[in-house]
């Protein structure tokens, strides 16, 4: 299901008290619906997200209700709550108690700069955000919701950065919620960081996974209709440099063409089991010819999830994390940090995989091609191969550690290759890590972190902050100011918390 605007929504609440009188409620709403405004007048909020402004709440039953109603209601994904003025508190515990979606508490006010010498009495009756936000403050503190908080007045480009963030968390966790997995066989025999608990991750990110057979895969490539293949093959010419071999009448071509029925076979799969995500095995490819690489490519391109050696986390993960980048400029590839430059003067990784990586990350067009492949026993496959776009990126790795989900992540510098790769038939990307590969590698092995990962040059920290708190998951950041001590310190911190979290 290939990534496109929906009709999502984010509920801006403001709170009052009916003491005011109907003169300063009128200011009040009008006042709201502007900051509203301005919020979804923002476009780095996401084009996929609609701000949808909701009548001032002044009683307690009105706040139960428009809480019950935004969870009862699918569009909407998160609420952004403001204070204009004084909303006694006690008013919101019934209606924040019922609420699980994000939560952003804005403290901000209507004017930017004070009006010095005019201010009177119903100036400062109005305009009572300052002490407003702190009594709403204090009650989500007091019953324990989890919210980001923004301060600042909402013209600022940091508050509406931070909103924007928050708010394609908040797409990325309804992503999790809803998401649908078909793993094609099992995961890769003997390995332990692709394996994990389906029905924790059921509980706590919504998402479903099911394993499908191979060949029932096979079955809906074999059955793929020729003028579909022609179709592809076509848009392959069109989309990317082919190799010369590839060519019609050349001596690969039909190589290529079984590539395209792949990839029309998997896609229509997918998209009449309304799955969001996926996963192969070069272990068990049952009647597959070639193991998917061009097709899996594509459908990354699209927006899908996808997982190698059956790594259902890092599907999911990347699903999401599609979801969340949505219309912002940079890429989001499945990836693995393959090997190192150790030189003195480098410090960097070569990231690749067998064939899956994303040619959102294309620096250039794409050269498809045809090379053998030394593992999983089947006919050479077809793939992309291409460069990564220089650019600042984080890359981040979902596992399973027993008791809970961690996310670790690390900031990096994607870089282009010091020399040319002209025999690495694959799709790459060079990245240098922050604050060098000594640390960020200490640090990630220390974290029990995956191999398999989630590079995006689209997102940054802010985003993957949000969605581990909306998620309830802790997340192990690694950046320019990691230390190795500092940073396990902050593990062992972050388990003791974990699990009395959990004991309570």
């Amino acid at each position: 299901m290939p990534l496109a605007p929906t009709d999502s929504e984010v509920w801006f609440l403001t709170g009052s008290q009916a003491l005011y009188g109907e003169d300063t409620l009128a200011q009040v709403a009008a006042q709201s619906r502007q900051i509203c405004e301005t919020i979804a007048a923002d476009t780095a909020a996401g084009p996929s997200v609609r701000i949808v402004w909701k009548p001032v709440l002044t009683e307690a039953d009105a706040i139960r209700r428009m809480c019950l109603d935004a969870e009862a209601d699918d569009r909407c994904i998160g609420l952004i709550a403001w204070m204009h003025t004084f909303s006694p508190a006690k008013m919101w515990i019934t209606g924040l108690a019922s609420l699980r979606k994000p939560l952003l508490h804005l403290h901000t006010q209507a004017n930017r700069r004070l009006p010095w010498s005019t201010i009177d009495m119903d100036f400062m009756n109005l305009n009572q955000a300052a002490h407003g936000d702190r009594e709403f403050g204090h009650i989500q503190s007091r019953i324990g919701v989890t919210r980001k908080t923004v301060t600042g007045h909402v013209s600022s480009a940091d508050v509406a950065h931070r909103i924007a963030a928050w708010t394609r968390a908040a797409v990325g966790r309804a992503e999790f919620a809803r998401l649908r997995l078909a793993r094609f066989g099992d995961n890769m025999r003997d390995v332990a960081v692709t394996e994990g608990d389906k029905v924790e991750a059921q509980f706590r990110f919504g998402m479903s996974v099911n394993t499908h057979g191979v060949n029932e895969l096979v079955a809906a490539v074999d059955a793929v209709d020729d003028s579909a293949v022609a179709e592809l093959t076509e848009e392959y010419a069109d989309r990317y440099t082919l190799a010369p071999e590839l060519l019609p009448g050349k001596e690969r071509h039909a190589s290529l063409r079984y590539a395209a029925r792949i990839e029309a076979g998997l896609r229509g799969f997918l998209t009449d089991g309304g799955f969001t995500a996926f996963t192969t095995n070069f272990e068990d490819l049952g009647g597959l010819r070639q193991l998917p690489g061009l097709a899996v490519q594509r459908l990354m391109a699209d927006g899908y999830g996808f997982g190698g050696e059956g790594d259902w986390k890092t599907s999911a993960l990347l699903r999401a994390t599609k979801a969340m980048a949505y219309g912002l400029p940079g890429g989001t590839s499945f990836m693995e940090d393959y090997t190192y430059d150790l030189a003195p003067d480098s410090g960097l990784v070569l990231g690749a995989h067998m064939l899956e990586v994303c040619p959102s990350l294309a620096a250039a067009t794409p050269s498809c091609e045809i090379h053998p492949l030394s593992i999983g026993g089947r006919e050479d496959p077809v793939r992309l191969v291409f460069d990564a776009a220089p650019a600042p990126g984080v890359v981040v790795g979902l596992a399973d550690m027993g008791s809970r989900f961690r996310l670790v992540a690390n900031r990096i510098d994607v870089v282009g290759p010091p020399e040319p790769l002209p025999l690495l038939p694959v799709a790459r990307a060079v990245w240098r890590p922050e604050p060098d590969l000594r640390t960020s590698t200490e640090a990630w092995l220390t974290a029990g972190a995956p191999h398999h990962t989630v590079l995006t040059t689209a997102l940054g920290r802010e985003e993957f902050e949000d969605l581990a708190d909306m998620l309830a998951v802790e997340l192990a950041f690694i950046d320019a100011d990691t230390t190795v001590r500092r940073f396990a310190q902050e593990l062992r911190w972050n388990q003791a918390y974990h699990r009395l979290a959990d004991a309570l």
